[in-house]
C-alpha cells in the first residue's frame, strides 16, 4: 500500500483548551484521521492508499469546541515518498500586511526606503519561516499611488492568489525603492548597492523577521534596469542570493555582466529571464538567456527563459506576468 507521511507544524497551544489536529482527505473526506505522534507543534499523519493512488488532496483541520474547522486555502497535496510532506496551516481567512516605509541606511551614508509584506498566516502559525524576494524599483511593487503611471506590480494581491492555490511557498517580499536607479542599477554604481543590499538590508531583514536565512531561500527580483541589477546581485553574491528574476533587463546598456557571466566561475544559482518580442530588450534578453546554456545552465532546470510576442516595456505587462517567477523560483512543483 502506497504510505503518505505528512508532518503539520502549528501551535496548538494558541487555540483554546481541548482543540484537536486532525486531516480529512480525498480518501474519506468525511473520515478524522488523527497523528501517529505529536508534541503540540508537530503532527505526524500517515495516509495509506490503494496501489493506484499516486498522491492524495488534503486539509489539515482544527476540532475545536464542538466544531470543525477546516484550513483555509486550496487543498494540499501529497505524492507517495519517503520524505514527508511538511506543511504550515493556517485557519483564519486573513489576507497579508504590508508594513509601513522605513529607512534603511548603507555603510557609505545613502538612506533607503523600505517596505514589506507578510504574507497570510505570518501572525497565526508562528512556527512558519519564510523565504524572502527583494525587489528593486519598489515603489511599483505594491500600490497605485506610489508607481509609475499608476500600474503597480501587486506582487502582494499575486503572492496572495498563488498561496491560495497552494502553488507557491509563502514569501516575505521586501520592496527597496529606488533613489537614483541610473547609478545605483549600473556600473560601477551598482556595487554599492550590491552591498547595501547584502550586507546592510538583508541582516536587517533577517534580524527583524521570521525568514530563512540560507541563500537557497532568498531570491531578487526586477524589471529593466531593475532587472540588471537584480542578476549583477546574485552573481555578485550566490552567498546571500541564490535565485534572480530578470524582466526585461537591458544587458549590455550600462553593465558589463556579459563579460563577467562569460569569464567568471559559473554560480549555483536558479535564474528567471524574459522579455517581450520584439522592441522589449528582446535581443540582449535572448545574448544574455544563451550565453548562461552555454556556462552550463540548463533549460527547466536552473534557468528559465520565456519571450512574450508583442509585450511591451511597461509595468502593465510585468504585473500580468510576475506569478511565472513567483511559481519558478518558490512554486511547491519546482522545489519538489
Amino acid at each position: 500500500m502506497p504510505r503518505f507521511p505528512i508532518h503539520v507544524r502549528y501551535p496548538l497551544a494558541s487555540r483554546p483548551p481541548g482543540t484537536e489536529l486532525l486531516l480529512r482527505s480525498a480518501l474519506d473526506w468525511d473520515r478524522d484521521v488523527r497523528p501517529v505522534r505529536y508534541d503540540g507543534q508537530l503532527f505526524e499523519f500517515e495516509l495509506e492508499a490503494p496501489p493506484a493512488r499516486l498522491f492524495v488532496d488534503y486539509k489539515p483541520c482544527l476540532r475545536e469546541q464542538g466544531a470543525l474547522r477546516w484550513s483555509t486555502g486550496d487543498n494540499y497535496v501529497t505524492w507517495s515518498q519517503t520524505a514527508p510532506h511538511e506543511v504550515y496551516p493556517r485557519f483564519a481567512d486573513t489576507h497579508g500586511s504590508l508594513s509601513p516605509h522605513f529607512q534603511v541606511g548603507s555603510r557609505n551614508g545613502a538612506v533607503y526606503e523600505v517596505r514589506v509584506y507578510l504574507p497570510p498566516g505570518y501572525d497565526e502559525n508562528t512556527l512558519k519561516r519564510y523565504p524572502t524576494l527583494y525587489a528593486h524599483d519598489g515603489a511599483n511593487v505594491f500600490q497605485p499611488e506610489e508607481a509609475f503611471g499608476r500600474v503597480p506590480w501587486d506582487l502582494d494581491a499575486t503572492s496572495d492568489l498563488l498561496d491560495t492555490m497552494s502553488v507557491i511557498d509563502k514569501v516575505i517580499v521586501v520592496a527597496v525603492h529606488a533613489r537614483d536607479r541610473n547609478r545605483d542599477y549600473t556600473a560601477p554604481g551598482y556595487d554599492g548597492y550590491a552591498r547595501f543590499v547584502a550586507e546592510d538590508l538583508v541582516p536587517r531583514i533577517d534580524a527583524s523577521f521570521r525568514t530563512l536565512a540560507e541563500a537557497r531561500h532568498r531570491a531578487t527580483l526586477g524589471s529593466s534596469l531593475g532587472g540588471v541589477v537584480a542578476l549583477h546581485l546574485a552573481w555578485s553574491r550566490p552567498d546571500v542570493f541564490g535565485k534572480a528574476a530578470c524582466l526585461s533587463s537591458s544587458f549590455g546598456y550600462g553593465d558589463d555582466l556579459l563579460a563577467r557571466v562569460a569569464r567568471d566561475e559559473r554560480r549555483a544559482l536558479r535564474l528567471y529571464l524574459d522579455s517581450g518580442w520584439p522592441a522589449d530588450n528582446f535581443e540582449p534578453t535572448r545574448r544574455m538567456a544563451q550565453l548562461l546554456v552555454q556556462r552550463g545552465f540548463e533549460l527547466g532546470r536552473d534557468l528559465l527563459y520565456f519571450a512574450f510576442p508583442l509585450a511591451l516595456h511597461s509595468e502593465r505587462y510585468w504585473a500580468a506576468r510576475v506569478h511565472l517567477p513567483f511559481q519558478y523560483l518558490f512554486g511547491r512543483a519546482w522545489n519538489a
